[in-house]
Parts: structure tokens; sequence; C-alpha cells
């Protein structure tokens, strides 16, 4: 009688027992194969990361060793722009043609840093230095390695850009301070094919796209000018050097460095036609300018004597915005693409020191 009372009991424990194993043995199974799949999304992001760099490195240097030829639109807001650009490399010596073809002509030819613009209405060319390095389709100015502290980079998805298969990569900002962008590259070449630029609403506010590319076996007349004879031309020189603006202090948002400080005679007959020029009518001012870059954007300060009557404010352009202010005898105007929270903050952080 005793031993059949003990058995259900012993069954009983056993049972229990080994349900309790059971549990155990399944929540172990789900720790391990969480923990398994913890460290394959971690492991997938840090390649996609990796990739991704990779992939930014070479859009850099493609921009720059490629040859090619194609038409590309410029969206920003509501307006629309195509132009045609040309790029070749002559040993360690770029030569680069951009022509406008929508509105009024322009045409800039590049050599290195030398660019010359073409304006046929009023018969003139300017002559200046370029001063960032960032043109599409060389939008990188730093080493991308670098972006990883300010953005969350990765692999995107694929797709296909004026006819090639392209591999995009997500650029996602860390702060409110800048855009987040999305860049389309060749897969055969790494050159940019597409640029995106989204808002923190993940809105596209601007993009730049070509339509019809050409990569390799350029011709090389094809980057000479389309105004040979420019003889009775107004031929302007934008005088610019660098200079010492330590006197002023400027805070950039995070992660945007210094990369340039110039001064520039600046011609007020740019726009009032070369007639006024030849005329012997022409007035020069003079402008500073400080650059920064956080690799992908750029944000300028044109500082100037305020002599001249303008109204304060600030305005926004698709990606760019602009703030105007007047500082003590000076005019200050802080242009960049970048969220306009950003362009104030530059803006009110400029303060002059009297030596």
């Amino acid at each position: 009688m005793l031993v059949r009372l003990l058995l259900p009991l012993t069954l009983t424990n056993n049972m229990r027992q080994a349900q309790g194993l059971l549990r155990f043995a399944l929540l172990l199974s789900a720790c391990i194969a969480f923990s398994v799949h913890a460290e394959t999304a971690v492991s997938d992001k840090v390649s996609s990361n990796q990739d991704a760099q990779t992939l930014l490195k070479k859009i850099q240097s493609a921009a720059q060793r490629l040859n090619y030829s194609g038409t590309f639109v410029y969206q920003q807001a509501n307006q629309m722009r195509t132009s045609r650009i040309t790029h070749l490399l002559f040993g360690k010596n770029e030569v680069e043609k951009l022509e406008v073809l929508d509105g009024k002509p322009r045409e800039y030819i590049r050599s290195n840093d030398d660019v010359a613009c073409y304006v046929p209405e009023t018969k003139t060319v300017l002559i200046e230095k370029r001063v960032t390095r960032d043109v599409f389709p060389a939008i990188l100015a730093a080493n991308p390695t670098d972006l990883v502290d300010y953005y969350n980079v990765r692999m995107g998805e694929t797709g296909r850009v004026a006819g090639l298969d392209c591999q995009a990569i997500v650029l996602e900002p860390k702060d409110k301070l800048r855009y987040g962008y999305k860049l389309w590259a060749d897969k055969a070449t790494g050159l940019l094919l597409r640029a995106q630029t989204f808002d923190a609403k993940n809105e596209i506010v601007e993009q730049i796209s070509f339509t019809q590319i050409e990569i390799g076996n350029i011709d090389h007349s094809r980057v000479k000018t389309s105004f040979p004879n420019t003889n009775g031309w107004h031929v302007e020189n934008a005088v610019m050097s660098q200079v010492n603006l330590s006197g002023w202090s400027v805070t950039p948002p995070p992660g945007f460095k210094k990369i340039q400080e110039v001064r520039r005679l600046i011609s007020d007959t740019q726009n009032s036609g070369a007639r006024t020029a030849q005329s012997g009518n022409t007035t020069q001012r003079e402008v500073s300018q400080i650059v920064f870059s956080d690799g992908l954007a750029a944000i300028s300060v044109f500082i100037e004597p305020g002599s001249q009557s303008r109204t304060e404010g600030s305005m926004q352009q698709g990606a760019m915005n602009i703030v105007g202010r007047r500082q003590g005898d000076y005019w200050l105007t802080v242009v960049g693409e970048v969220p306009g929270a950003a362009i104030r903050q530059v803006s009110n952080s400029i303060e002059f020191k009297s030596k």
C-alpha cells in the first residue's frame, strides 16, 4: 500500500523535475539564439558600415581620377536646373567644363583650382580660384572615416541611375544640425550618379542626378570653351588671397572644421553688365570669407564693411539657409546647406575680438 502511494508521488516529482529541466533548456536555448542573433546583427551593422566607408572612398577617388561626361538635373525646392559636365585627367592635372543648359547661358572651365566663367550676354569672363572641392559629383571633402562620429553610415538598396547599376549609401545625422543623405554610386567605377538630401522629416529637400553619363574615352575637345574668340570681352579677375581672420571668433556645429580663410575683391559690375565696366564706373568691395565643412556640407561666413543699406533677415531655398545681419561696422552673411538651426547658431556665435 505504501509503495503504491509513493509511486505516484515519485512519478509526479520526476515529471516536475523533467518539466523544470525542459523549461530551463528552452530558456537557455532562447538566450543562446538571442545572443547569436544580436552578435550577427552587430556584425552585419559593422560590416555594412565598413563597406559604406570603402564605397565613400571610392566615390571620392572616382570623381577625380575618371574621365566622364554627362548631363545632370539639379532640383532645389520647386526649382530645377539642367547642366552638362565633362571631366578629363591629363596626368596629374584636372580639366573640367560645366555648362548651364537652362536659362541664361553660363560656362565654367576649370583647370585644377583656376576657374574661368564665361557670361556671353555681357561678354564677360570672370577669373577666380576654386574655394571648395565638393562640387558634384565630387561632393566629399574629408576622410570618410571621420563622418561616423556625426552620421550613421550604412549600405542602402541597389538600383539604376542613368542606365547604370548602382549601390546606395545612407548617411543619417546624429544631431539636428545637419541633413541626411543618400548617395548612389556606379557599381563598376564608384562614380557618384545621384545625391539626395533629406530633412528631419525624411523628406527630400534637394537632389542632383545624372540623366545621361559616359565614362571613359572622352574626346579632349569637349573640355574646350564654346567661346574661343573673346576679343572685346571684359576680363575680370576676382582677386583672392589667403588671410588670417583670427580676430573673428566663429563657433561652427560639432564636426565642422575650418578649411579656408580668404579675402577677395567683389566687383559690383557682375550684375550690372559689361557696359558699366567698360565705361569706368566699376566699384569693388572687399569681402572676407571663412569656410567650414564636415566633409559633406559646407558653411560660409562672409564679412564685409557694413556701409551699404541692407535689411536683416533669413531665407531658405531647398537645402540652402541664409542669415544676413549687421554687427557693429560690419555686415555678416552666413550661408550653408545645413538646417536653419545650424545657420542661426553660427550667426549668433560670431564675435569680433579687437586686438
